[in-house]
This record gives structure tokens, sequence and C-alpha cells, in this order.
């Protein structure tokens, strides 16, 4: 068992005299692991595909980030302290504001941070990046954390498996893992202190279980189902480039959530036909203020000339909650910050900075197919209010003479009770509608799900749930608006089928969700998910909605 911690970051007082050193010694580290970088990247390339190697594109990017290098220097010339410890204090800064934040995509962030930061403290202080070099054949690695570039520097010759105290199962680490073929369970409390080092485990990537000395009768079990995952594993990938349509011919789309960090190449490769939620939260959390026009439409343009001919959603800024810029920037302290100034709210009350946005957005949509989508949405003046805007924007860059799509669309995500009482009501001012079961199901339960005491009433399968979202798709129908999904339910295969039975248009899910979702709805007849949703609803406890979809799911994966 190799356990990797933080680096011990010595901390001196640099003469004045010996301060610029400390810059030059900092930017020639900082040449110098872009070059460790772009190794890794091109052996990924060569090795796995160059999807995953878009991984470190990400990283480069941190290393070009002028905020945390500029901050770094001004802490060093300020505090004269020694640059190993000015930029670990700057980066664990960035690390913890990303890290607080509910959301998978943008807690990556802080992961791609923390890889990079212990790569530029190891080069500046001359040691090796990794503790991994004392693993033996067929190990399993037990770790607080991983970082993408731990885990493609592993021998897959020595290691079985990966499990990990911290880390999410959208993480780049699991991402790789995954693609390295290495089984990984991410996300175990207080394992290091209940395993001994050399103790027997066995790990279930699938249902994320780690087994303490396993009996001989549950090793002859797991050989059976590892026989079977391969199997239909290996039918995924043979599916995944081919069309999403059921047996008896319904055709279906599934779309990628995405951040704006990922490359063209991971883009075109994902499996997805279009982005059904682009979260911009990205380009607004820096430190030095938010982002201008020009800087905006150039990051959709890049995203949107990638998924060409498909559509692009660009959802409008959703600051607030746990999703806050600098602190120079966001000023507001509340006791409820989930139901307070967030998303379309601070939108209205702050129109130069949204109508920056909405132009941007305008101007993209001249380079492929674009969609604007406006988050929690909770009355019809809201969404009223928010189209105003958007036609005030179109006004200018008419009479600016600025190219734009004339006909682009725009909806609202349906993430608040009240927008889903009122469905048929917002589908005179929309285009389309997003389901975000996310927070639908936090608000609608009033269940926080970040809170460990509560969290097990965070409930996907309560009948509340499956009847509101069952609502608010044929309310939208009724009005002949599309409906799709971008929640955490869309990517898992046992709701997603569900939801397609409900009449869902779209499904948005992450990319490495989709192999299996596609093979499985390519396996079933639309009839069928219609019938299994018609049973669902006539349901009126929680546990056995989860045991129809869990033995519906069971019977139609077998090989």
């Amino acid at each position: 068992m190799v356990v990797l911690h933080d680096l011990d970051v010595p901390k001196r007082k640099v003469p004045v005299a010996e301060r610029e050193n400390e810059v030059s010694r900092f930017e020639q580290c900082l040449m110098e692991t872009r070059r460790q970088i772009s190794v890794i990247r091109a052996e990924v390339a060569e090795k796995l595909s160059d999807e995953e190697a878009g991984i470190f594109d990400a990283h480069q990017m941190v290393l070009e980030d002028r905020a945390l290098i500029e901050e770094t220097v001004t802490e060093v010339l300020n505090s004269g302290l020694n640059i190993e410890f000015c930029f670990k204090t700057i980066s664990d800064r960035y690390i913890d504001a990303f890290s607080r934040i509910d959301d998978d995509y943008i807690k990556e962030r802080a992961a791609d941070i923390r890889d990079v930061s212990r790569r530029v403290l190891s080069n500046l202080m001359g040691k090796t990046v990794s503790g991994l070099e004392t693993l033996r054949g067929d190990s399993i690695l037990i770790a607080d954390d991983l970082v993408p570039s731990d885990t493609v520097s592993l021998d897959r010759g020595k290691v079985a498996g990966i499990v990990t105290e911290f880390g999410g199962r959208t993480s780049h680490s699991v991402i790789m893992a995954r693609s390295l073929g290495i089984p990984c369970v991410v996300g175990v409390p207080e394992l290091l202190n209940q395993i001994a080092a050399d103790e027997p485990v066995l790990i279930d990537g699938y249902e994320g279980m780690v087994i303490i000395r396993p009996s001989l009768a549950t090793l002859d079990k797991y050989d059976q189902i590892e026989m079977q995952r391969a199997t239909i594993e290996a039918r995924f990938k043979k599916e995944k480039d081919l069309e999403t349509e059921t047996m008896d011919g319904k055709v279906l789309k599934l779309h990628l959530n995405i951040d704006g960090s990922e490359t063209a190449e991971f883009l075109k490769f994902s499996g997805g036909t279009g982005v059904g939620l682009f979260r911009t939260e990205m380009l607004f959390m820096g430190p030095k203020g938010y982002p201008d026009e020009a800087s905006q439409y150039h990051s959709y343009k890049r995203i949107v000339e990638a998924m060409a001919p498909y559509p692009v959603t660009i959802r409008t800024l959703d600051l607030g909650g746990d999703k806050n810029p600098h602190s120079s920037l966001w000023n507001y302290q509340e006791a409820n910050p989930f139901m307070g100034f967030r998303a379309i709210r601070f939108c209205l009350d702050n129109p130069d900075v949204f109508k920056t946005q909405l132009r941007a957005i305008l101007r993209s949509s001249a380079h492929g197919t674009v969609k604007v989508m406006y988050p929690m949405i909770s009355s019809c003046e809201e969404m009223i209010a928010a189209n105003k805007l958007l036609e005030e924007c179109k006004d200018q860059l008419r009479s600016e003479q600025v190219a734009f799509d004339e006909g682009i669309e725009c909806g609202c995500m349906i993430e608040v009770p009240s927008a889903a009482v009122i469905a048929d009501l917002l589908a005179e001012h929309a285009d389309f509608f997003s389901i975000g079961t996310n927070d639908l199901v936090q608000y609608l339960l009033a269940v926080d799900r970040v809170n460990d005491r509560i969290s097990h009433l965070y409930d996907p399968n309560q009948p509340s749930v499956m009847r509101t979202v069952n609502f608010i798709i044929k309310a939208g129908h009724r009005k002949g608006k599309p409906v799709s999904v971008c929640g955490e339910m869309a990517g898992e295969p046992i709701y997603a089928v569900l939801l397609l039975g409900m009449g869902v248009d779209e499904l948005s899910l992450s990319a490495g969700t989709i192999p299996e979702l596609k093979y499985l709805i390519r396996h079933l007849d639309f009839s069928e998910l219609c019938k299994l949703s018609e049973r669902v609803l006539r349901m009126t406890r929680s546990a056995d909605v989860a045991l129809v979809l869990k033995e519906f799911y069971d019977e139609h994966m077998q090989v």
C-alpha cells in the first residue's frame, strides 16, 4: 500500500536582494513543468488516445493562468518568503475555493490545480513527483487521493486496482484509470485507518465496493462477474459511435455536459450529438474580475466550432449558492445561499454583466447552432425579463452590424418546484425546457444533499420526484416544446431509460457514461420503456421504485 501525501514545503525568509532570483527560479520551473506535461500528454495520446490526453491540456492552462502566476510573484515580493511557500499559499487558496463548490465539473478544476501545484513544487524542491516507485506486482493502490499524472504513470502490470479516500466518479483520475483498464473506487472515507498494508483486498469498481479479506466464495463469484463485464465492455465500445435508436425505431439524442475546458478532440470523439449543458461559471471564477465580451465570445466560439454541426446549449451565468467568484467581486453573505441571490436573480439584478454574456453568446451563434438557457427560473416574470434583455442585445448587435443567428432558441431550466408547477405557462416564453434534476430533487424534497445528516433523504426514487418530472415533460409536450434532462439522473442508465419512457426528448450527460447508455437503448424497445414508466408512476413507495428499476436494468444488461 502506497499513500501519497502533500509535500512538506519549507518556509523561510528571502533577503531583498535575492527575491528577483526567486522569481526567475519560478519562471524556469514553470517552463520545465510545461515541458514535462507536454511529454506526459504525448505519451498518453500514444498509449491511450487523444481524448484522454486532452485532460492534460487543462493542466497547461493552469500553468498559463496569469492570475495564479502574478499573485505568486506579488506574494514573494511583498512577503519576502521563499517561492515554494508563496506558490503553495496561492495555489491552496484556489484549490480550497473550487473544492467548496458542489459541482463535480468545477471541483475537477481543483484537482487539476492540485496536480499541477504538486508538480511545480516538486520541481522547485528538486524532488520526484510521486511516491509510486515502491509498488510491487499486482498491488491494490490505496491512497488519500490521486491526480491524473499519478494515474497515467502507473504500471498496469503492477496495479490491479485503486482506492482513494477522496475524489468523485467523474474525476480525471477515474477517467484515466478507466481508460487504462484499472478498477477504481473513490470517496471511501477513513479507509486508511481501517486496513493494514499487505492485507488482501477486493475492489468492485462497478458497484463502488471495497471488500477486505474476501472469502474464496466471494473471489469465485467475482471471477465470473469479471468475465461477464469484459464481454459487456467490448460491446459498449463496439456500438459507441452508432445511432442512439431503440430496437423499434425510436431515435433519441444523447448530449454532453461540459464546462468549457474540454478540447476539440475530446468533444469530437465523445459519442455525443451536441452539448446539452455548457456551464459558463468557470469563466467567472478567476480573481481578475468578470470576463469581458471578447474573451467570453472566443470561449463560446471555440466550443461551438468544435461541435459543429451539432447544437450547443449555453447556460447563462449560475453564480451563487456554492459557486461564488473571487471574494472581491462577491460580497454577499447569506444564511441560505442555495435559495438566495443566485443564478437568474443575480443576472437580472446585474444587467450589465448579464448583457455582456448574452452578447457574447449571440455572437458565437454565427459559427454554429447555439441555444441560450436560463438557470433557476421560478416565475414567468423572470423569464420575460431575461428575454427582454436578450432582445435588447439583439437590437444592439443589429445596429452594430454584428452577425448572429436571428433564429436562436431560448429555453429555461426547470429546477425549482414553482417552475415545475407553471411549466405550461413558462412554455409560452421558452423554446425548450431542460430539467435540472439535482436541484429539483433537492428543493422538491427540502433536502440539502451535501448535509451528511440528511443526505440519505435525497432520493430520486420518491414518487413525488417521478410524478413531477413526468408532469414537466407532459406540460412541455402539450405546448409543442422539447424537454431534456441534464442532471445526474440523465447519466444513470437505471434512471435514463425511465426518463426516455416518460417521453423526454434529450439526455445530457458526461462523456464517460454515453457508451453504456447508448448500448442499453439500442437493445430495448421504446414500448418497453413506456410500460416501465407507466408502472413506476403508479407506485407509492420509493423502495418499490428502486427495486423495479434495478430489476429492469439487470434483466436487460445480462450477457
